[in-house]
C-alpha cells in the first residue's frame, strides 16, 4: 500500500475543485482556502492553500487529520 501524498507543489494541478474561504474571512487575502479534489491521487483528500498564493503549494489531509488538526488549535 502506497503512503498517501502530503501536499501538491502547485494547487493549480488540481483540475475541477472548487476552493471556498472561511465566512469568516474579510477579503483582504489574508486566510485559507480548502477544496475536495474528486479525481486523481487526491480524491477523497481535503486540499488547503493561502489565499494569497493561489498557485503555490498545497496541504493535504485525511478527513481525520484535518478534524484533529482543528481540535489541537
Amino acid at each position: 500500500m502506497s503512503a498517501l501524498p502530503r501536499n501538491v507543489p502547485a494547487s493549480t494541478d488540481l483540475h475541477d475543485v472548487r476552493w471556498l474561504r472561511s465566512s469568516y474571512s474579510t477579503g483582504a487575502n489574508n486566510c485559507v482556502e480548502t477544496a475536495r479534489p474528486h479525481s486523481g491521487p487526491w480524491a477523497g483528500l481535503l486540499a488547503v492553500r493561502d489565499s494569497k498564493s493561489p498557485a503555490g503549494p498545497a496541504v493535504l489531509f485525511s478527513g481525520r487529520s484535518w478534524v484533529r488538526f482543528l481540535t489541537a488549535l
